[in-house]
C-alpha cells in the first residue's frame, strides 16, 4: 500500500479567498497551508513556473518520499515572490491549459489545484489528482482539456523527453 501524498501549499494571502482553490483544498483537508516560503518541506517538489527543470514522471520517487508543494500568488506577483529562494526541487509544469473560470483556455495560467493535479497525475497519483479537482465544479474541466496531453506527459521518461513533447504540442499549435 502506498504512503499517502504530502501536499503543502506557500499561500502568499494575494487572491481572492472566495476563488481560492488552496484555501478551498485546506478546507477539505487536502492540503497544508504555510504562510511563509521556508516552511516549504526541505526535498519536497516544489511546483515553481519559473524553474528550469520540467516536472516528469521520474519525480514519482522524491513526491513520495518528501511531498509536492504549490506556490500560491497571484500571477502578477509571482515573479517577485518567487525571486525568494525556494526550498525543495523545482520544477515547471509543462504546457497545460487552464479549466478554472478566471483563465478558461490560457496556456498555462493554471490555478494552484490545477497545478498540483497535473503533477499528480504526470508522477502516476490519478486518483489522488482526481480527487483535488473533484471539490471544484469546473474540475472535470481541467482534466477533460488536458486529458491528452496529460497521458502523454504520464508517458515520459524524464525531464528531456517531457521537454520534447511539449515541443511538438507547440509545433502542432502553430501549424493549425
Amino acid at each position: 500500500m502506498q504512503r499517502p501524498v504530502k501536499i503543502v501549499v506557500y499561500h502568499a494571502g494575494q487572491c481572492d479567498p472566495k476563488k481560492c482553490t488552496a484555501l478551498k483544498l485546506k478546507r477539505h483537508g487536502l492540503a497544508r497551508l504555510v504562510r511563509q516560503i521556508k516552511f516549504l518541506p526541505k526535498r519536497a517538489v516544489v511546483l515553481n513556473p519559473f524553474s528550469k527543470i520540467a516536472f516528469s514522471p521520474a519525480d514519482r520517487r522524491r513526491i513520495e518520499n518528501f511531498g509536492l508543494a504549490a506556490l500560491d500568488c497571484s500571477w502578477e506577483q509571482a515573479k517577485k515572490v518567487l525571486q525568494k529562494r525556494v526550498r525543495g526541487t523545482s520544477r515547471c509544469l509543462p504546457i497545460l491549459i487552464a479549466g478554472n473560470p478566471v483563465n478558461f483556455g490560457r496556456p498555462t495560467k493554471l490555478t494552484t489545484v490545477e497545478a498540483l493535479a497535473a503533477a499528480l497525475f504526470i508522477a502516476g497519483f490519478k486518483e489522488k489528482a482526481n480527487q483535488l479537482l473533484s471539490i471544484f465544479k469546473w474540475g472535470h474541466t481541467f482534466r477533460e482539456l488536458n486529458q491528452e496531453r496529460l497521458e502523454n506527459y504520464a508517458k515520459a521518461k524524464d525531464s528531456t523527453e517531457i521537454i520534447e513533447l511539449q515541443a511538438r504540442l507547440i509545433e502542432n499549435m502553430e501549424t493549425r
